[in-house]
């Protein structure tokens, strides 16, 4: 069966009721379980709270995960790989890598094959560039240009099950070279080659060697499909080629595979190797059973009709009829009259286009202004502001607690992650030189950060330590030399004695623990420092990422340890921790309080008001003239994407139509298109969080070239004469 469910709708309510349904009606043996697979990891938490909140309604009381397995695809190739590692060639004890270090692993290949290949990519250069433009690009702009561009390639390369192997001999045949697939190539080679050193796989990895697994011992899986006779897949709009084909095998020709998914909310194409098509082909066929979730009772009658004039205007309207086919209906219902989630009451009022032509910063302010006025009278109520990337979210944060609006963010790591990141980091930074008066000052505010009552004393012990000429006088003192002896002949400082003998005791302490693992030497700091449950299981799992990249690179000290955590507390590298912001976000433990964070993490979520911000041309292009791509670097020639241009010498390399040979800048052209049909579903799930109010604003962007955006003007027009119509 495939299922297109509305934002709204409840699909995830239906898949968790279906799956205990399953299990009440007696329908499973007692080695078979419902997998769920849906994902990402909040989703699991909370599929698992539902279908067993279900079970226990019907008194039954089971241990959690009776009859049911909810995975994300990552978790579900790694049980199926884990259980029989053999049969892709792996040893029981094989390690995987977490993103920060692939990303890492990935980044020294680039940058040593930079090194090998000076000037190679000078062609693709902008003629006008004098050198010292040139020269600064090749120190600035080029490792991550080219880490993305082999990022890409391998990812794509991995999802269709190619090799370094097989894609250097497939590239050795060709007729003329293929310049970013041969770069990409070489980069590729020496990742494999990093991973094969450490005993490890990526998460691509997992997901082509379970496929790998399954193909390769049929007795395997006919076990597997009988152990899972039931499949649900959740965000099934999400589907890659690869989940989608481990999926198939698993349900096999008489299992039941249900989908569910909405292709209007397919947001993540850009990131990964998703594709709404998957899901809109499988509905198309004839043995699928295709139905419809078209209520929702989440919004206003007025925020529906929006959202579906957003599908209209698309599809009939938008100015590149190539972009036409990025929404289709099923558009959304309001639910019917007696349903158990009645729509909020309508407020036409409620929705407001503001036209201003706002600078980039002027829009902060303005939103800011808005917020202040209402949260006063709204304090019982939800309220968001949603942003296209996560530094304009770091902006608007900074503005709210500029003016002491309390606020929670979920940006590219959450506030409490960065923040406990940050605590052990500074501490770890100081071991690494314990020399360093700086650093111990850096660690005092540390250990003192919750005495808030305190912190004119902080500040001036802080300076006191920052002060010392011979911190070892001070934390390790001899006879007749003691630095507390040259602080209380000093009257105004002697008070503060007591204070830095405690601290001196916990530093000692501390340098204890240098010589231990550095998993150990985190949950001991963190025993010290922390009370709260959410940093101490955040600090569990720091522990555990550090110890992992310590046993993948046994050359590193202390210092790069620390800079590890240091990449964390300053948002330059997501880490996925267990703070609530992190994982299942409830906006109603929120209300008085504003939420930021990006349109893709709001999805799933829904708040009473939301703000939707920097709906311009840039972070909503249309694909018509006069449209900038975050993706076309202003260095480059020809406005070309180079990422999409290697993923179109990645296909032309194993083509077997002469008439599909890579033609440089078709790729670039197609990318946009892409790009622009991803940003009207992410609009369209932006608008769709909202339940009873939404402002929506547009700014000029950093050099103020930017305009309003195609669907930003075409909605307000709509929405005048909406209004106009409904006050006549």
């Amino acid at each position: 069966m495939g299922v297109a469910a509305v934002p709204g709708s409840g699909k995830t309510h239906t898949l968790s009721y279906l799956a205990a349904n399953i299990i009440l009606r007696e329908e499973l043996e007692e080695d078979q379980e419902v997998l769920i697979v849906t994902l990402v990891n909040s989703a699991v938490d909370n599929f698992a709270g539902r279908i067993s909140g279900f079970l226990h309604e019907n008194e039954i009381f089971a241990y959690p995960g009776f009859g049911y397995c909810v995975r994300t695809l990552h978790g579900l190739s790694h049980d199926i790989v884990r259980e029989r590692p053999s049969l892709v060639g792996l040893a029981d004890n094989f390690q995987i890598i977490d993103e920060q270090t692939a990303n890492q692993i990935r980044s020294e290949a680039a940058r040593a094959w930079l090194h090998a290949n000076i000037g190679v990519l000078d062609e693709y250069f902008r003629s006008d560039l004098d050198e010292r433009q040139r020269e600064l690009v090749r120190r600035k702009d080029l490792l991550e240009l080219v880490t993305g561009i082999a990022n890409s390639v391998i990812r794509s390369a991995k999802d269709q099950q190619i090799t370094p192997e097989k894609l250097r001999l497939q590239l050795d045949g060709l007729p003329l070279p293929l310049r970013l697939a041969e770069m990409s190539c070489e980069i590729y080679s020496d990742y494999q080659r990093g991973l094969n050193y450490r005993g490890a796989v990526d998460f691509d990895d997992l997901t082509r060697l379970a496929l790998q697994a399954l193909k390769s011992d049929e007795e395997y899986l006919q076990r597997l499909r009988h152990r899972w006779h039931y499949i649900l897949e959740d965000e099934a709009q999400d589907s890659s080629r690869l989940q989608e084909e481990i999926l198939e095998l698993l349900v096999g020709e008489n299992g039941n595979w249900v989908r569910v998914g909405d292709p209007n909310q397919a947001i993540y194409e850009t990131f990964t190797t998703a594709n709404p098509e998957y899901l809109r082909s499988f509905l198309k066929r004839d043995d699928v059973y295709a139905r419809e979730l078209p209520n929702s009772g989440r919004s206003t009658l007025s925020i529906i009709s929006l959202a579906n004039q957003l599908i209209h205007w698309t599809q009939h309207e938008h100015p590149n009829e190539n972009v036409r086919n990025a929404l289709a209906p099923p558009e959304i219902a309001p639910t019917p009259h007696g349903d158990p989630q009645p729509n909020p009451e309508d407020n036409p009022a409620a929705i407001r286009f503001i036209p201003n032509k706002f600078t980039s910063q002027e829009e902060v302010r303005a939103v800011a202004d808005s917020v202040a006025r209402w949260l006063p009278k709204h304090n019982q109520e939800t309220v968001a502001m949603l942003v296209p990337r996560n530094q304009r979210g770091f902006e608007v944060a900074k503005e709210l607690g500029r003016r002491n609006i309390d606020y929670v963010e979920n940006l590219q790591s959450s506030s409490t992650t960065r923040a406990t990141a940050g605590a052990l980091g500074n501490i770890v930074n100081y071991l690494a030189e314990p020399q360093s008066a700086k650093k111990l000052a850096t660690v005092y505010r540390v250990w003192q950060r919750e005495n808030i009552e305190q912190k004119g004393h902080t500040s001036r012990i802080a300076a006191l330590i920052s002060s010392c000429n011979h911190v070892e006088s001070f934390i390790w003192p001899k006879v007749n030399r003691d630095w507390l002896d040259e602080v209380e002949t000093q009257p105004e400082e002697g008070e503060f004695l007591e204070k830095l003998r405690d601290f001196r005791q916990v530093v000692q302490r501390w340098q204890g623990l240098v010589l231990l693992p550095i998993d150990q030497v985190i949950l001991t700091l963190a025993q010290d420092l922390f009370e709260d449950l959410t940093q101490l299981a955040i600090a569990h799992k720091i522990a555990l990422v550090l110890r992992r990249a310590s046993d993948l690179n046994p050359d590193w000290r202390l210092p790069q340890l620390a800079g590890e955590l240091a990449l964390v507390a300053k948002n330059e590298r997501r880490f996925i921790g267990f703070s609530e912001d992190d994982r299942s976000f409830d906006p109603e433990n929120y209300r008085g309080r504003v939420y930021v964070t990006t349109i893709h993490k709001a999805k799933g979520l829904e708040w009473d008001r939301v703000y939707l911000m920097s709906i311009n041309n840039y972070d909503f292009p249309s694909a018509i003239q006069g449209d900038k791509y975050i993706s076309e670097k202003w260095f480059l020639r020809d406005a070309l994407n180079l990422e999409a241009e290697a993923l179109a010498q990645l296909r032309a390399a194993f083509s077997k139509d002469e008439y599909s040979w890579y033609q440089k800048g078709e790729a670039t052209h197609s990318a946009r298109l892409d790009y622009a049909a991803e940003r009207l579903r992410l609009l369209f799930v932006g608008i769709t969080r909202a339940k009873k109010e939404l402002i929506l604003t547009w700014n000029t962007g950093r050099n103020g070239e930017c305009r309003e955006a195609q669907p930003f003007t075409a909605l307000k027009y709509f929405w005048e004469e909406f209004i106009h119509d409904h006050t006549s």
